[in-house]
């Protein structure tokens, strides 16, 4: 691995961007940091275990959201990586279709195998603890918990599938098309808490994201000229929004809020993504000179290596450690208590250390297959996978895995879906994906 990560290293192109790699590995590493920290696994009075919030005990520390809620900064590089993958395979020869299927391969491949793997090892050990006759009640909330991540998958599924046209808007109309999603998740907003419009909030799962993910694109072409303006606009208008408007302080969802900044994502949000963009590319220079470093760019390649993975298994980790405490009869303080703080550097040295064996364990599934000369591929027949891949990975984080074959089911946009048909049609799309986008030799 070690020798693999130098050569990469040390093969880097002068044109690479080494900044955006390093905000790709930073978003996901705060996510897995938020994620460790946020959640409590306790035990109330009578003995049972209960898994608490700790944004919700202490509220106060809601606003620490501003900064870790850094989603909006990982689809941005994607949007950065998007335009620049799809314009070097539409330089190539080929039709349309078959760019857009391998592009979409392309892009896919170490997302989806390792998503698929996860899906598959979760998916038995539910069905093995269900044919047994029940499971403890942490293991209850793992089951539950553990796949709620997958609606990052889900959104970023759609970005990708988007980016061509989105290009092409943004190659004719530059910043206009981006004003065009920000004026788009803005006019939901007002039907929605104005005019009270039912159901149209959904549509801001794609504004608010895709309008993040366009300024990759401006990214991209070096169209992103002033920073601080963006994180001056994003940071006013969030806080305009959150004193004088409907919206919580919190960035990310919270249990039994009314109005939540996530689910669906709403104007706040975007602006809060606006500024968390013109922060990181403040500090752009100075981290580019940083990177020139060898040991530390060694450092970012391999965490780039197995980042994916690593997001996948947190909770799985987090939940295992206190899995251990459990058994080993270790106290589970109050949330917030000062018994509660001091365990939290032993639990999160514990959970990144089971992330690791589990990244030793599953990283080779995020290694991207070898790409061919020639491409084969059929823009519909992935078109469709992806779709099926979409609609799958988000309703099994809506559904989890629980109660496998009792038919428990959530509400997906028009229809409900269990677990097993998310579970169907995800591994289906991720099939006709990999089938759509194959290359010849």
């Amino acid at each position: 691995m070690e020798s693999t990560v130098r050569e990469l290293a040390d093969k880097t192109p002068a044109t690479r961007d080494r900044y955006m790699d390093l905000l790709r590995v930073a978003s996901l590493g705060t996510v897995v940091v938020g994620h460790w920290l946020m959640a409590a696994v306790a035990t109330d009075d009578a003995g049972r275990i209960q898994l608490g919030n700790l944004l919700a005990e202490v509220p106060q520390l809601q606003l620490l959201t501003w900064v870790l809620q850094i989603m909006p900064v990982f689809f941005f590089v994607g949007g950065f990586s998007h335009a620049l993958s799809y314009r070097s395979l539409r330089r190539k020869s080929g039709s349309e279709q078959s760019v857009y299927a391998a592009f979409l391969r392309a892009r896919l491949q170490r997302l989806l195998r390792p998503t698929m793997v996860f899906i598959l090892v979760w998916g038995a050990a539910a069905l093995i603890l269900q044919l047994i006759g029940g499971s403890p009640h942490l293991a209850d909330i793992t089951l539950r918990l553990v796949p709620q991540p997958l609606w990052f998958i889900g959104i970023y599924l759609a970005m990708v599938a988007f980016t061509p046209p989105l290009l092409k808007l943004h190659e004719r109309y530059g910043w206009g098309a981006f004003g065009a999603l920000v004026a788009a998740a803005a006019a939901v907003d007002v039907l929605r808490f104005v005019a009270g419009v039912p159901f149209v909030e959904f549509l801001n799962f794609a504004f608010v994201w895709l309008a993040v993910h366009q300024l990759g694109f401006l990214r991209a072409d070096g169209r992103l000229r002033l920073p601080s303006l963006l994180a001056a606009t994003g940071v006013l208008g969030a806080t305009a929004l959150v004193a004088f408007g409907p919206y919580p302080l919190s960035m990310v969802g919270m249990p039994g809020e009314k109005i939540s900044n996530m689910a669906p994502p709403t104007f706040a949000l975007l602006c809060h993504g606006l500024w968390l963009v013109g922060a990181v590319e403040l500090v752009r220079r100075p981290a580019t000179r940083w990177l020139e470093r060898p040991r530390v760019w060694r450092t970012v390649v391999a965490a780039n290596g197995v980042s994916m993975t690593a997001f996948l298994w947190h909770l799985t980790a987090m939940l295992g450690v206190y899995g251990v405490m459990i058994g080993l009869d270790v106290p589970l303080p109050a949330p917030a208590s000062a018994a509660w703080w001091a365990q939290v550097p032993l639990r999160m040295a514990a959970a990144a250390v089971l992330t690791a064996l589990l990244v030793a364990a599953f990283r080779g599934f995020e290694r991207p297959a070898p790409s061919a000369t020639r491409t084969n591929g059929s823009g519909p027949v992935a078109a469709l996978g992806i779709t099926l891949c979409l609609f799958g990975v988000l309703g099994l984080s809506m559904v989890g895995f629980g109660d496998l074959l009792e038919g428990r089911s959530a509400l997906l946009i028009a229809f409900r879906v269990t677990a097993p048909v998310a579970v169907g049609m995800a591994l289906a799309g991720w099939f006709l994906v990999e089938r759509a986008g194959r290359r010849g030799v």
